[in-house]
C-alpha cells in the first residue's frame, strides 16, 4: 500500500471536481491531487455533440439504473452517468441553464446563509463563463466555460418556437437573462462546435502546473477517518487502481462524485444511517441519516410525431455530415439534438415555472437506447418543480457494488398531474404555427390517448429521466442536512461534499451550470481554509 501526502485530494474528475482541481491549483503553494474512476475523455464520441448517446452503456458511463418504480409502471429507468475526466459533463446535451432566480434564494433561505441567494451566486456565475454573445448584467467573457448559441440549429426547432409563441408563450431569447419563462433556442457548452465540457474548461489548461497530479483509473473505496465519533477527522482516501490499494492522505478531502457516488462513498466510509449502515456490514464512525436521502430528479415525458416531409438528424450522421464537422465544426453534427425549450407553468396561480420543454428534431424514445428508425419530432415535457423524493442505499459494503437507487418517481400525486398536462400543453403548440405544416400522426402517447385518465397511464408507462439527480448529500442547518452551507459534512472535520448532491432542491433546468457554479463557489471555500489553516501553523 503506497502513501502520499498533499493539501487537497479532490475525488472524482467529473463536472465539479474538474472545476474545483483548476481552480485550486491556480495557488502555486497548494498540492492538489484529482482521483478519477475512469479514463480519457479524448475520443470523438465525446467531442462530436450529436454523439453524445454513443457513450451510453460503454466503460464511459457508469451504467446505473434505479430501482423498479412502482408508480411508474414498475420500471427500472436508466440513468447515465459519466465515468471519464469531464464526468457527465463529457457525456450530456450541453444545455446551459441556470435555473431560476428564485431557486437559489430559497437556496438561500433553507440554509440560512444569504450567500447562497441570486444575487450573491450570480458574480460566480458570470466570472465561470466565456459566453459568445458577451458580457451584460447577467454574462460573462473570459471565463473557463465557452457558452455559444447553436452552430446549425435544425429548422425544425425555429419552428417549434415559433409555434410556441403562436400558442400564446412568449418569445425568450435567454433562458438565464431577466426572466426565464417562454420559449427559444438553448445556449451550450460549446466551443466552435464541439462540446466543451469542464475536462476541457478546467482541467486541461491546468495539467501543466507542478502542484497538480491527477490519477485515472483510481476508484475510491473509502475516506480515511481517524479518532472518534464526536471528534472525527478525514485525512485521506483509499482507493484502488491497477489491481492494487492505495492511500492518500491530505489536509482536505473533497467528495466530488455526484449524486450517486459521493453518498455511496461516505456510507463506505462508515458515514450515514446508522441502522442502514450495520444491515449491510459497514461500521459506524458517524451516524449522519439524511446521506443519501432527498434524492431529486427531473421526469420528463416524451410526445412523439411523425412528419411530412423533410429529414430529421439521425439522418445527420453520414459521410456528409461528418465531413462538414471535420471541415468546418458545422453541420448536424454539431447539434446537442435538445436544440430549443420553453418554460411554463402547468396551473395558474405558480409563481414560478414548473415545467421545461426538450425539443428534438429526431425521435427520442428509451432515452436513446433504441436508435431512431423514421424521421420524427419529440416534445419533451420536463417537470422542474418535483416534489417527489428518492433515495440511494448500499445494497453491500463491497464498494465495486453499484448502490440501489429509488428515484421515488411520481410518490406525488402533484408531480403525475403537472406531467400530464405537459403533454397536453405540447399538443397544443404541435397544432399551430409552422411546426403543424411539419407534423402528421402522433406516435407517443397515440391520438386516441386523450382523456387525462387515458394520459395518466401513459406518463406512468413512458416517463423517463433528464439524468439530473441532487439532493443526496444536501446542505442546511437541520438535523437532516448532510452538509453546513460551507459544504463541510456535518461532524467530521476536513471533508468536504462539493458536486450536485449538495443542492438543498432542484432548480427549474439542466442542473450542469448549477453544479459547476457550487464548484467554484466550493473552490473559493475549500482555498480559505487551507490558507487560513496555513496562516495559523506559521504564527
Amino acid at each position: 500500500m503506497s502513501e502520499d501526502r498533499f493539501d487537497v485530494v479532490v475525488v472524482g474528475a467529473g463536472s465539479a471536481g474538474c472545476a474545483l482541481a483548476g481552480r485550486l491549483s491556480e495557488d502555486p503553494s497548494l498540492q492538489v491531487l484529482l482521483l478519477e474512476a475512469g479514463g480519457s475523455d479524448d475520443v470523438l464520441e465525446v467531442q462530436v455533440p450529436a454523439a453524445l448517446y454513443k457513450t451510453f452503456r460503454t466503460r464511459r458511463d457508469w451504467n446505473y439504473s434505479t430501482e423498479p418504480q412502482p408508480a411508474a409502471a414498475g420500471r427500472s429507468v436508466f440513468w447515465p452517468r459519466g465515468k471519464l475526466l469531464g464526468g457527465s459533463s463529457s457525456i450530456n446535451a450541453m444545455i446551459y441553464v441556470r435555473g431560476a432566480a428564485a431557486d437559489y434564494d430559497e437556496w438561500a433561505q433553507l440554509t440560512g446563509d444569504p450567500r447562497w441567494s441570486y444575487d450573491e451566486v450570480l458574480p460566480v456565475f458570470r466570472r465561470m463563463e466565456d459566453n459568445a454573445r458577451g458580457a451584460d448584467a447577467f454574462h460573462g467573457v473570459g471565463g473557463p466555460l465557452r457558452v455559444e448559441d447553436p452552430r446549425s440549429p435544425h429548422p425544425w426547432s425555429r419552428a417549434v418556437v415559433e409555434s410556441a409563441v403562436a400558442a400564446g408563450y412568449p418569445r425568450n431569447t435567454d433562458f438565464n437573462g431577466a426572466a426565464q419563462e417562454g420559449a427559444g433556442l438553448y445556449q451550450l457548452t460549446q466551443k466552435r462546435g464541439r462540446r466543451w465540457s469542464t475536462a476541457d474548461a478546467y482541467l486541461r489548461p491546468a495539467l501543466g502546473r507542478p502542484n497538480l497530479t491527477v490519477r485515472t483509473g483510481a476508484q475510491a473505496t473509502r475516506v480515511v477517518l481517524e479518532g472518534a465519533d464526536g471528534d472525527l477527522r478525514a485525512t485521506g482516501v483509499e482507493y484502488r487502481s491497477g489491481g492494487s490499494v492505495h492511500q492518500v492522505h491530505a489536509e482536505e478531502v473533497v467528495l466530488s462524485g455526484g449524486a450517486i457516488n459521493s453518498p455511496q462513498l461516505l456510507m463506505l466510509s462508515g458515514i450515514g444511517p446508522a441502522e442502514h449502515l450495520r444491515a449491510v456490514g459497514v461500521e459506524v464512525r458517524h451516524d449522519l441519516p439524511g446521506v443519501g436521502q432527498g434524492l431529486q430528479d427531473h421526469p420528463l415525458v416524451p410526445t412523439i410525431w411523425h412528419v411530412r416531409s423533410g429529414k430529421s438528424l439521425f439522418r445527420g450522421e453520414s459521410p456528409a455530415g461528418y465531413a462538414q464537422w471535420f471541415a468546418a465544426r458545422r453541420g448536424p453534427l454539431t447539434s446537442n439534438l435538445a436544440e430549443a425549450g420553453l418554460f411554463t407553468r402547468s396551473q395558474d396561480g405558480l409563481a414560478e415555472p414548473d415545467l421545461q420543454y426538450h425539443f428534438l428534431p429526431v425521435k427520442y424514445w428509451q432515452q436513446a437506447l433504441v436508435d431512431p428508425d423514421v424521421d420524427a419530432f419529440t416534445a419533451c415535457a420536463v417537470l422542474v418543480r418535483v416534489a417527489s423524493r428518492g433515495s440511494v442505499t448500499l445494497r453491500s459494503a463491497d464498494p465495486t457494488w453499484a448502490p440501489a437507487i429509488d428515484a421515488g418517481y411520481l410518490t406525488e400525486d402533484s408531480d403525475l398531474e403537472a406531467l400530464v398536462t405537459g403533454v397536453e400543453k405540447a399538443r397544443e403548440i404541435a397544432a399551430v404555427g409552422p411546426l403543424a405544416r411539419v407534423l402528421a400522426d402522433e406516435w407517443s402517447p397515440g391520438g386516441t390517448v386523450s382523456t387525462r385518465a387515458a394520459l395518466r397511464q401513459r406518463v406512468r408507462e413512458t416517463l423517463e429521466s433528464l439524468y439530473h439527480p441532487v439532493g443526496s448529500a444536501r446542505m442546511g442547518t437541520d438535523e437532516d442536512a448532510v452538509v453546513d452551507p460551507e459544504l463541510r459534512v456535518r461532524g467530521v472535520a476536513g471533508l468536504r461534499v462539493v458536486d450536485a448532491s449538495v443542492m438543498p432542491t432542484l432548480v427549474r433546468g439542466n442542473t450542469n451550470a448549477p453544479t459547476i457554479m457550487v464548484a467554484e463557489r466550493g473552490a473559493d471555500l475549500v482555498a480559505a481554509s487551507l490558507g487560513a489553516r496555513s496562516a495559523a501553523t506559521t504564527r
